[in-house]
This record gives structure tokens, C-alpha cells and sequence, in this order.
């Protein structure tokens, strides 16, 4: 599966949820929702027992559109995107941009969802879940919404280093808008398998990555920074305008999984020097141009 990308052509860290894991959630809610209903609708047979049949149709209709459909689109609308089910197996509904969905996300969603989920038990919504390339199923694709995981490691190939905190903020302007998606996953896979690498070719592939995310910048870099915290400091930079795009100002589970943000720091070109590792050479012992954090 692909990665969620936004209205910039910024993919998120997020990435879109699987069939059995939208079933699950699915599953959990319609239990939560047709237990509340069946206690509604015995409640209302007891209350509207003294009315005539019409009545007590027009009563049953009312409480099965606002049980079964109004209560999941009041949820995910109050929620955006997170109800009880999704909450629990760590998915989210939003929109196509990666923004939190709002109440007509929630109420397409919901609509389609009677017909996909409720009247044909699911069988519409699997098939279009399969069918779909990012497992969308109808309501997803004419709401412009997309379930995603939340909950995503931190480091799918070793360890992720911090970027340097003299760093942090310097690349705020910089336009990532053109970097390709295969480009940003080889700058992570290289992130964390650095120190795994020879020390020579780690920093060969660190300058020739950097290189490349330069030229798709439009922006070299900067003097006397090391290719390699270079690199880290652009995945910073990234994941918090992931973090804020999704989730607003304050962050969410991406800015939480990759730590606080660091004030921003002056845009002087005057760049503090990289400690060198102790124990070994100038030239050895900067295998990278950059050590990570302890």
C-alpha cells in the first residue's frame, strides 16, 4: 500500500489501513451501535405499544435512521474520524488532503455505509476495499476520505536518528514539495541503517542523497553541514509539517511518535562545528558527517 499523500504532494508517515483491520473496527462499532439500538427500539415498543401500527412504523424507522445511521456520523463528525472501533485497532478516517474530515465527510461516509456495510453485510464495502488501491471502499471515494493507521513504528529499518538541535527549524522554508516519494524512502532507509554501514560508503550515499533532495529543493546545502544531519534535519522538517497538516498546530500521533520539536533556531550562516567521535581520526571518524544522538 502506498503511502497517504496530501493536496502538496507530501506523503504522510500515515499509511492506509488494511482490509481486516477496517473489519475489526467495523465489526466493534456495529456491536456498540445494534446493542444501543436494541435497547432504543425496546424501549420505544414499550412506550408506543398504545399507538396504531402506522405510528409504530413511522417510530421504528425514525429510531433505525438515528441509531444505525445518525449515531456513527455524530461520532466520526465530534471524533473526526475516530470512533470507538477505529479507536481501538489505532485507525483514523481523513480527508484526501490529510486533514481531520468534517461533518459531510461523515455523512457520505455514513449514507453509503447503509448500503455498503448495513444492507448487503458488508459484502459491497470488501469488494470495494479489494478493488480500490488504497482501500477505499464508496463512501470513502465520493466523501474524498481515506482510513489510515495511526499507529505506525517509529523505525521499520533500525534506528532513526534525532536531527541535530542546531538544526531543527533551519529548513522551515525549504519547498519539499517536489522530493518523489521513492527519494524520501531511500533518505530513511539510509537514516537507519547509517550506522551499519561502512564508514566510506555510508558517506558516499549520504552526499549523493542529499545531493538529490538538494536539486528537488532547489536549495544546496549548507555549507559545513554534514551530509548525513543534513538528511535528518530535512525528515525533521517533513514530519512536522506532517504532524501539523493532520493534526493542526498542536501535533498528534506523528509529531508524539518522533518527539517534541525544537524552537526554531536563527537562519545565520554561521553553522556550529560537528563534534568529532572520540577515538579516532578526522577522516575515520566522521564516517557519516554525522553522529547520532546517545
Amino acid at each position: 500500500m502506498g503511502e497517504l499523500v496530501t493536496g502538496e504532494a507530501v506523503a504522510l508517515e500515515l499509511r492506509p489501513a488494511r482490509l481486516p483491520s477496517r473489519a475489526l473496527a467495523v465489526l466493534l462499532d456495529l456491536l456498540v451501535v445494534i446493542a444501543g439500538y436494541v435497547v432504543v427500539s425496546v424501549a420505544l415498543l414499550a412506550a408506543t405499544a398504545s399507538l396504531d401500527e402506522a405510528a409504530r412504523r413511522a417510530v421504528a424507522i425514525a429510531s433505525f435512521l438515528s441509531v444505525l445511521v445518525g449515531v456513527p456520523i455524530a461520532v466520526e463528525t465530534l471524533s473526526h474520524g475516530r470512533s470507538l472501533g477505529k479507536l481501538a485497532c489505532g485507525l483514523r478516517v481523513v480527508r484526501d488532503d490529510g486533514g481531520p474530515i468534517r461533518f459531510r465527510h461523515a455523512l457520505v461516509r455514513g449514507a453509503l455505509g447503509v448500503v455498503e456495510i448495513l444492507l448487503t453485510a458488508g459484502v459491497v464495502a470488501c469488494v470495494a476495499s479489494l478493488v480500490s488501491a488504497r482501500g477505499r471502499r464508496l463512501g470513502d471515494v465520493f466523501a474524498g476520505t481515506l482510513v489510515v493507521r495511526e499507529r505506525v513504528p517509529v523505525a521499520r529499518n533500525g534506528f532513526m536518528p534525532a536531527a541535530p538541535p542546531w538544526l531543527v527549524g533551519r529548513f522551515s522554508g525549504l519547498d519539499l514539495s517536489a522530493v518523489p516519494d521513492d527519494l524520501w524512502l531511500a533518505v530513511r532507509q539510509y537514516l537507519g541503517r547509517m550506522d551499519q554501514l561502512d564508514p566510506q560508503v555510508g558517506r558516499t550515499i549520504a552526499e549523493r542523497l542529499a545531493g538529490d533532495v538538494a536539486a528537488r529543493t532547489g536549495a544546496p546545502v549548507p555549507p559545513g553541514v554534514p551530509a548525513a544531519a543534513f538528511l535528518a534535519a530535512v525528515v525533521h522538517e517533513r514530519r512536522d509539517r506532517e504532524a501539523r497538516r493532520a493534526f493542526g498546530a498542536g501535533g498528534g500521533p506523528v509529531a508524539d511518535a518522533y518527539g517534541p520539536s525544537a524552537p526554531p533556531v536563527s537562519s545565520s550562516p554561521v553553522v556550529p562545528p560537528v563534534p568529532p567521535v572520540s577515538g579516532s581520526s578526522e577522516g575515520e571518524g566522521r564516517a557519516t558527517g554525522f553522529v547520532p544522538p546517545a
